[in-house]
């Protein structure tokens, strides 16, 4: 499917045409139309963990009750972080390797982002491989092969237009037969009624995982939604936007959880136990309870292919967009060697990706997954989402962002501005540090199946904690050092923008910025990272 996509890329400049004729932006290329972006922004964010981790996280932490921190979270910083990620893209049209011109001394975040991406998709690895494998072994004889797409010239859209919407269809289906299921209210009264188990909501895992789901699932932090934002015409209303595609991605994990929660009340029927008795936590619901519900209904080989193929789909969505991240990355860094390379670059970055995943289909490979989700996917997440709140809210300027905002969207109110300001300097940053130290006083070493991890596992769970994180010093060491200037007068320049930090096209940059190219970085202050000047 990728080489048909680059085919026609590639068939396009030999023909002499420009694919971005047209475009706003035609150095480095626009979305065609809005619903593109749309769709490959709900593609990209609806995923795995709407079908997959979502449900396992609400089983786990005590059905309807869960939804309770999810909610909350998604309200104070789920929303506000996507909006904020997609203006900052959008606003200077460039990836997460050059975004953080605004913050020189963060510039550590941008591998940060490329490391969780690459671990994250090492993961996908997993499932897929395991998704074609029960596929397999479920159907026995019947053999699905994918149809084959090489002879023909598919565009990016078309494949997008089909993985973003093929899962609802699926979706609904199951939800559908779900609940004409004997049992399945038992089920839902365990997803959002009175077997839920309230008392879950004094743990401080349960808020944890509440917080780290909802930045998976929407893709905060690892750099995915300023890569798609910064293909945005300069003035795309990205503040709708936002809310579109959040919203959306929160109404289809709730979706997914009434379609899983009523097979699951099925299957306890079915077993004679109680619903939070009938699979085991974790990855087992994705491996073990789906494909156990399926081959008890009726026509199961057709309900395992209808599944088993929207799970691929979903799967292949993300890896597109993961892989998208990691070349903009490389173009944005180097356009003068990778430009005429995209396709290059592209295969070799997904063989690279291969290769690098391969210990994860081994047999110990659910373990290796189980410690990369405990740890990066939950630790390193909350500490990558508070930096950035912290870079833009309080070293770049809280106002001087929303001008920038501004400047795409039009002069708004200060009543308008009064929420996304208390969530971006104080509500989302302090709710993430108090999650992250109630969950470190309160942490319990991750175990799959009551296996226990060594302690040598454990270890080398917080060594690749550590190699992601340790980025951000290590680079900002590197980056004093290379200033000239007294060591107050270093930490200055790198708390201020830099001169390339300005909107892409000299047509948007207006008296602003135009004026503010001019000055030196002798001349800007430091005020910038003050909370008084951020308020004023």
């Amino acid at each position: 499917m990728i080489f048909s996509i680059y085919k026609c890329y590639l068939s396009a400049k030999i023909e002499g045409k420009d694919p971005h004729v047209g475009d706003e932006n035609a150095e480095r290329g626009n979305w065609s139309r809005k619903r593109d972006y749309i769709l490959s922004m709900i593609g990209y964010a609806v995923g795995l963990g709407n079908i997959w981790r979502f449900p396992y996280l609400a089983y786990k932490n005590g059905g309807g009750a869960f939804l309770i921190p999810y909610f909350t979270m998604l309200v104070v910083a789920g929303i506000p972080l996507f909006f904020l990620e997609s203006a900052f893209g959008q606003f200077c049209s460039q990836g997460p390797i050059n975004v953080w011109r605004a913050v020189p001394l963060l510039q550590g975040e941008t591998i940060l982002n490329s490391d969780v991406k690459a671990l994250m998709l090492k993961c996908y690895l997993l499932f897929l491989n395991r998704m074609m494998y029960l596929n397999k072994t479920r159907l026995g004889h019947v053999v699905v092969k994918a149809p084959s797409l090489s002879p023909l010239c598919v565009s990016p859209m078309e494949v997008v237009y089909f993985t973003a919407t093929f899962p609802y269809l699926v979706i609904l289906i199951l939800l559908i037969r779900g609940v004409t299921l004997e049992g399945a209210k038992d089920g839902i009264e365990f997803y959002i009624g009175t077997q839920s188990n309230l008392t879950k909501l004094t743990e401080a895992q349960v808020w944890k995982d509440a917080a780290t789901q909802t930045f998976y699932s929407l893709s905060i932090g690892w750099g995915g939604l300023m890569t798609l934002a910064s293909y945005n015409n300069f003035h795309n209303n990205v503040f709708k936007d936002s809310f579109v595609v959040t919203l959306t991605n929160a109404g289809t994990s709730v979706l997914a959880g009434f379609a899983i929660f009523s097979i699951l009340g099925h299957m306890a029927h079915v077993y004679k136990m109680p619903v939070g008795e009938v699979v085991k936590e974790g990855f087992g619901l994705a491996f073990i309870a789906y494909p156990g519900a399926l081959s008890k209904l009726p026509i199961s080989p057709l309900w395992s292919i209808l599944f088993f193929f929207m799970l691929l789909t979903v799967g292949l969505d993300s890896q597109f967009a993961g892989i998208e991240v990691l070349t903009t990355c490389l173009l944005d860094a180097f356009p003068k060697t990778f430009k005429t390379k995209r396709a290059l670059l592209t295969i070799t970055t997904g063989s690279i990706l291969y290769l690098l995943g391969l210990p994860c289909v081994t047999r110990a490979g659910i373990y290796w997954v189980t410690l990369i989700d405990q740890f990066v996917a939950s630790w390193v997440l909350l500490f990558l989402v508070l930096l950035e709140i912290i870079g833009v809210s309080y070293i770049y300027g809280g106002n001087r962002f929303i001008k920038d905002i501004e400047m795409m969207l039009g002069n708004k109110s200060s009543m308008f501005w009064l929420w996304w300001r208390a969530c971006w300097f104080f509500i989302s940053p302090c709710i993430i540090l108090v999650i992250l130290g109630w969950s470190m006083a309160t942490f319990v070493p991750p175990t799959y199946e009551k296996v226990e991890y060594p302690d040598w596992g454990l270890a080398l769970g917080w060594c690749m904690v550590t190699f992601v994180l340790i980025w951000i010093p290590v680079i900002a060491v590197y980056q004093l050092i290379k200033v000239k200037g007294n060591p107050w007068k270093r930490l200055k320049s790198l708390c201020s923008p830099s001169e390339d930090w300005h909107p892409y096209l000299d047509l948007h940059r207006g008296q602003r910025y135009s004026q503010e190219r001019h000055l030196s970085h002798s001349d800007i202050t430091l005020e910038n990272i003050s909370v008084g000047k951020s308020w004023n």
